[in-house]
């Protein structure tokens, strides 16, 4: 066995086992590259999203981690464009799929990671844009691991020798970021905890509002009821003592004329 293909072996435990998987994870590697922002900000004015300042060790920490990403980035493109991937003695169909990798490589570490560091520098302990460029960098160790892993079985020994270094640096970094995570989400719960506490100190301090008296001021004259007036019933009209009263005859039929004899 050459020796470097038993490099390229000590290298194999932490790539991806399938050509499939990283033409997928290239696919994915591509769509993330998008137009350099130019917004760089400094680190001694930098703040949070939500406006807090940010501590001194947190920004200094942030701006390592971005230094190391970058000079990992100047290094892998320069490395990535001394390949002669045409002469390695390979099939077309590995050799369109490497080059297919190396170009999402470079298009990522020129145009989707300046961005995201940048925003990073705008806002150092953001959760959301540090997660971004987490995934970012995974996506980076995935695709360049399926670079390193053909260029030790195709390409030269110094090839595979650089690749395998630049491989090493994102790889350290993206542990890295992995911690600044975790320790963001650890100190953010925190910070949600305390400021429960203070919600429900604030809220028992609050005195409650006194009962509502009613006064009754038994000196006061009580009112008198109002009486109500009994309806006026009319009597009926009343006739004199040794008077008759008038009666109305009841009307008769006249009696029909007799005709006269003649």
């Amino acid at each position: 066995m050459k020796p470097r293909l038993i490099l390229c072996s000590y290298v194999l435990f932490t790539l991806p086992g399938s050509s499939t998987a990283f033409t997928q994870t290239a696919a994915t590697l591509a769509a993330h590259a998008t137009p350099q922002s130019s917004v760089q900000q400094t680190v001694a004015t930098a703040a949070s999203p939500q406006g807090a300042p940010v501590s001194y060790a947190s920004v200094t920490q942030v701006n390592g981690l971005l230094a190391q990403l970058e000079t990992a980035s100047k290094a892998t493109q320069a490395d990535l464009a001394k390949l002669r991937i045409e002469r390695w003695k390979t099939d077309g169909s590995s050799k369109k799929q490497a080059l297919g990798n190396v170009d999402s490589i470079q298009r990522n570490l020129q145009n989707a990671l300046p961005e995201i560091i940048g925003q990073l520098r705008n806002s150092p302990e953001d959760m959301p844009v540090t997660f971004k460029l987490y995934r970012n960098l995974d996506a980076l160790y995935d695709v360049l691991g399926s670079v390193v892993e053909s260029a030790g079985a195709f390409g030269s020994k110094d090839d595979f020798q650089s690749l395998s270094s630049d491989l090493n640096s994102f790889e350290g970094t993206r542990k890295q970021i992995a911690e600044r995570l975790e320790n963001l989400a650890a100190s953010k719960e925190q910070e949600i905890v305390r400021l429960r506490t203070d919600l429900k100190t604030a809220q028992a301090a609050i005195p409650a509002a006194p009962p509502k008296i009613t006064v009754v001021d038994d000196t006061a004259p009580a009112k008198k009821p109002a009486v109500k007036k009994k309806p006026v019933v009319k009597k009926p009209a009343t006739t004199p003592p040794g008077t008759t009263p008038a009666t109305t005859p009841p009307a008769q039929n006249p009696q029909p004329a007799q005709a006269k004899p003649q």
